[in-house]
């Protein structure tokens, strides 16, 4: 059983890191306009766009003067759940 969960435990580790570059990248993309028809970008778009659509809609502030401060959220958000995750199951 404790092998089970510390397999889950690094499941879910592995799925946020993944998902915390996945947020980055698109920041930085979102920087220098790429094409929408591209492939990647698509990707991309549709793997974070439903996440920063509902973090737009439940905390408006977080568009200030044209900065999008939506990733940086998501981020701490991921970070926050990634070491209360680790440290109570894995103790």
């Amino acid at each position: 059983m404790n092998a089970l969960i510390y397999s889950l435990v690094q499941l879910l580790h592995t799925v946020m890191t993944v998902y915390i570059w996945i947020v980055i990248i698109s920041a930085l993309l979102s920087f220098v306009r790429p094409d929408p028809n591209n492939p990647i970008v698509q990707i991309l778009y549709r793997l974070t766009e439903p996440v920063y659509a509902v973090l737009r809609r439940k905390m408006p502030f977080l568009i200030q003067g044209g900065l999008d401060l939506t990733p940086l959220v998501i981020i701490l958000g991921l970070q926050f759940l990634d070491t209360f995750m680790m440290r109570a199951l894995l103790g």
